[in-house]
């Protein structure tokens, strides 16, 4: 993605009606829009959302390359502005999802990524997300280890596509 690229993307952003992330009763510093499928974690359910809008599929077909998936297969999408001093506590990604490629934009931000060794302790590594990158978790990273995003100086974006697993298929037939 070039500059002119992002800029051009962030400027649609700006036209997006976002919301606050609210996690049970705690309210986050950053404001999402959720596309394709969306899982609610104050209601703890998981269903269809609005459809991924065409100013995201040009995206979703250079993630989808990147990570060598069918574009088709990302039938979920996160817009994400992290305001200065927002991150993401450790998590991993609901077990609804699968493949989750993430594309950083605006700032660099640093990704840790956790698990627990025998000992109680954790095995710890991060990676630094400069603008215009682009990261995929899948395996191993995905489903043993936690991660989050250190909170950050400067206004940040990420669009996350993610592909359902079996159980997000059979949840969304239900």
């Amino acid at each position: 993605m070039t500059v002119a690229e992002e800029r051009d993307l962030l400027a649609v952003f700006a036209t997006i009606e976002l919301q606050r992330f609210k996690f049970q009763q705690w309210e986050g510093k950053r404001r999402t829009r959720t596309f394709g499928w969306k899982y609610d974690f104050g209601a703890g359910t998981f269903e269809p959302a609005e459809s991924l809008p065409g100013f995201l599929l040009p995206l979703r077909e250079r993630a989808a390359a990147f990570a060598g998936l069918d574009p088709a297969s990302l039938v979920q999408a996160l817009v994400t502005m992290y305001d200065p001093g927002a991150g993401i506590g450790w998590h991993r990604d609901r077990p609804e999802f699968e493949e989750v490629i993430g594309v950083s934009l605006g700032a660099a931000a640093t990704m840790r990524f956790r698990r627990r060794r025998p000992d109680g302790g954790f095995e710890r590594r991060a990676a630094l997300l400069a603008p215009r990158s682009a990261y995929h978790l899948a395996g191993e990273i995905r489903h043993e280890w936690e991660h989050s995003i250190a909170p950050m100086a400067e206004r940040r974006w990420s669009v996350t596509f993610r592909s359902l697993s079996a159980r997000g298929i059979a949840k969304g037939r239900g």
